[in-house]
């Protein structure tokens, strides 16, 4: 017995038909939800367009347009808005970089202001130094290559800043193998700590000798240091290798900064101080260093050279 029922092809599409249309409504009402909630998400964006739009166009038009730049009254969420404003357009973004270039600059300012204003006046001073001691540069060789005929200029290693050695240049004031005599005058060292090395009546010394070391000329040729940035102008004398090599942990505190043609100590007595009261008077300066501070040791320096106090 037979209960398959015939299919009828007309009656079959009429079906289909018919439940294509029950389900448009759906799709329809689908769809409208899907565009409405891609417009609801868009819509805060296009409100902050548009509430963003007029203040960056005031930022700009107004005269205090720069008053984004900065947050009266410590109020940082309105200094975030009105920077987020200003960079909705080309000129908003190019001040928002040009003021941090320009804090930039300042906390370089801050940080390297006072070494480079030390550095551009220790340039200045020594090259004026060297072309106005030009003619005393001239009498004083002459005076040394008459005495004995060697060389006039004397160039002895030294250690400057952070440990790095340079040669440094003097005015020779003793005789040609001082060098090798060094070892003949050690036991009358007048420093009796024994690092750093002073006697009064060195007879490696030449008549000429005498005269420039009371006077400290011999420390003349040492503007050249200074203008090629292996000293300056005021700060720790440097020391010799070898006594370097005698340094405590603490006292290598002397190598922080560039070494000077003048300091502290140098206006204090000279090479009648110990070597502990030198390193103490150089770790005050160091500490303590300013412009003025320069400005006084160098005052005070033509005096105390003058006098001829305390020079061996």
């Amino acid at each position: 017995m037979n209960f398959a029922l015939p299919i009828n092809p007309t009656n079959r599409a009429n079906s289909r038909a018919t439940d294509l249309a029950a389900a448009q409504p759906w799709v329809r009402n689908s769809n409208r939800s899907a565009n409405g909630r891609m417009e609801m998400s868009s819509a805060p964006h296009e409100q902050f367009q548009r509430a963003s739009a007029p203040q960056s166009q005031a930022a700009v038009a107004m005269p205090g347009m720069l008053d984004f730049l900065s947050a009266p009254g410590g109020d940082v969420a309105s200094l975030l808005v009105r920077r987020c404003a200003a960079a909705q357009n080309p000129f908003g973004r190019f001040l928002l970089q040009w003021h941090v270039e320009q804090q930039r600059l300042y906390a370089e300012w801050l940080a390297n202001g006072a070494a480079f204003s030390k550095r551009a006046f220790d340039i200045v001073v020594s090259f004026m130094f060297l072309v106005l001691l030009s003619p005393l540069f001239l009498a004083i060789a002459i005076l040394v290559w008459l005495e004995d005929g060697g060389p006039i200029f004397f160039a002895q290693t030294r250690v400057g800043r952070y440990g790095q050695e340079f040669k440094m240049y003097k005015v020779r004031s003793m005789c040609h193998n001082a060098e090798q005599r060094l070892k003949e005058v050690l036991e009358k060292n007048a420093h009796k700590e024994g690092i750093t090395f002073k006697l009064k009546d060195d007879p490696r010394i030449t008549r000429v000798g005498k005269w420039l070391r009371k006077f400290s000329f011999d420390e003349l040729p040492q503007f050249f240091n200074v203008l090629i940035g292996d000293m300056s102008l005021v700060g720790p004398r440097p020391p010799m290798p070898r006594e370097v090599a005698k340094y405590a942990l603490a006292q290598r505190r002397r190598l922080a900064i560039r070494p000077g043609i003048t300091c502290i100590w140098q206006i204090s007595g000279r090479s009648e101080i110990d070597f502990s009261g030198q390193v103490k008077l150089d770790v005050d300066y160091i500490e303590n260093q300013s412009f003025w501070t320069d400005l006084i040791i160098l005052v005070k320096t033509v005096p105390a050279v003058l006098s001829g106090k305390g020079a061996c």
